[in-house]
């Protein structure tokens, strides 16, 4: 589970080197691991002005990609990516609040990508991007040393997928960012290779498609003075014949673990699997001290759900609470939040409610010394202060 679901919606303009480390521990039942570990780097003009390279290496994972700015036009960047390792494609069973190993089983693969980015409003404060990007990944599944003998595991298979959305705005792939929005809407598209029945029995089914719609609309602020932060999320999704490997899932509290992370706090990490959710997620900090290196952080979630087929669970509305303690050093080159969640409606033993702890780190190896509030993205800023009437 140490990888980074990333998915890239543009090329990164800023030059970055963070550590990345998140986990969440459960009080209650037999959870799998639910964390994650990596270094992110992109460097902007690599071997070249209009060439980015980003990089992602987790302990068993690489994720790369070569972004050419203005490779197809001066408003239209494009870039070509690979990447590749082991348990990227492992699958979780969770039930019920129940997880069940033996019908858990490791996968791998790796995959080569090409993505398309137009930008249709150069000059303006908050840019409009067209994203497309096409994608062929090959998985590979082995038993591991839980996993049922008469389980039977899906076929290997290859998944040659298209992302298309356009995005407005943008959030940075950082711990809690000062200042931040976007207003998105997407489609996703699955089509494999050697679909198929498998399970015990063939009790479940490996879909030849499976296709995905969602829409975000995500604001991160500062207040100037008082430096207290929110941060609201608001995602949507509906899909067309998702099975257990495309259907959306929900739980736990790790937000660098995806691009859109379905945060719900004291759930099992990815406990929920949904066709259709709707998911509000709210982050607030609050100063504790004078030289503001250490805020107290409150956190909630509800969700409305419709399951997916053979994962129905009683109840479609879903809601976590959580708070813990957040440092960062002068400058914000290192992060650390110590935190606990309290998922309201998860079912353990029959019983609602689940208890959980989390720690989230960053550290920042390329950060220069400066103020509270510190974005990369001089425009970005300018576009929050806008909206907010400053």
């Amino acid at each position: 589970m140490f990888l980074p679901l990333f998915a890239s919606a543009q090329i990164d303009p800023v030059s970055r080197n963070l550590i990345q480390f998140g986990y969440n521990q459960a009080f209650e039942g037999h959870a799998p691991f639910s964390g994650y570990a990596y270094y992110y780097h992109n460097q902007p003009d690599f071997l070249r002005t209009n060439l980015t390279l980003r990089l992602t290496v987790a302990p068993t994972y690489v994720d790369s990609n070569l972004g050419f700015v203005g490779g197809l036009g001066p408003n239209t960047d494009f870039a070509i990516g690979m990447a590749g390792g082991g348990f990227a494609d492992s699958y979780d069973e969770i039930h019920g609040g129940t997880y069940y190993p033996s019908e858990s089983f490791d996968g791998n693969g790796g995959e080569v990508s090409f993505d398309l980015y137009h930008l249709f409003n150069p000059g303006d404060l908050i840019p409009l991007n067209l994203v497309v990007e096409s994608t062929a990944h090959y998985s590979v599944y082995d038993r591991n040393d839980d996993t049922a003998p008469t389980f039977q595991l899906p076929n290997d298979h290859g998944d040659f997928s298209l992302r298309t959305g356009f995005r407005w705005g943008g959030v940075e792939p950082v711990l809690f960012p000062a200042l931040a929005m976007e207003l998105s809407v997407w489609y996703e598209g699955h089509y494999r290779t050697d679909a198929g029945a498998y399970g015990y029995s063939g009790d479940r089914l490996l879909r030849d498609q499976s296709h995905l719609f969602w829409a975000e609309a995500a604001l991160s602020y500062t207040m100037t003075n008082s430096q207290q932060n929110f941060y609201l999320r608001l995602t949507a999704g509906s899909s067309v014949d998702a099975d257990r490997f495309s259907a959306y899932r929900l739980g736990g509290f790790l937000p660098l673990a995806a691009e859109y992370p379905l945060s719900l706090p004291g759930y099992y990490y990815q406990e929920i699997s949904a066709r259709q959710f709707m998911l509000l997620n709210g982050n607030y900090l609050v100063p504790l001290d004078k030289r503001m290196h250490w805020d107290l952080d409150v956190n909630a979630a509800v969700a409305a759900v419709s399951y997916l087929t053979g994962e129905q669970q009683p109840g479609a509305w879903l809601s976590g609470v959580g708070g813990g303690i957040l440092y960062h050093s002068p400058g914000n080159r290192f992060k650390a939040l110590l935190s606990y969640g309290y998922g309201i409606n998860a079912i353990r033993d029959g019983h609602r409610g689940a208890n959980s702890v989390g720690f989230l780190m960053q550290f920042d190896l390329g950060h220069q010394p400066g103020g509270r509030i510190n974005t990369s993205q001089p425009s970005l800023h300018r576009s929050i202060l806008w909206l907010f009437g400053e």
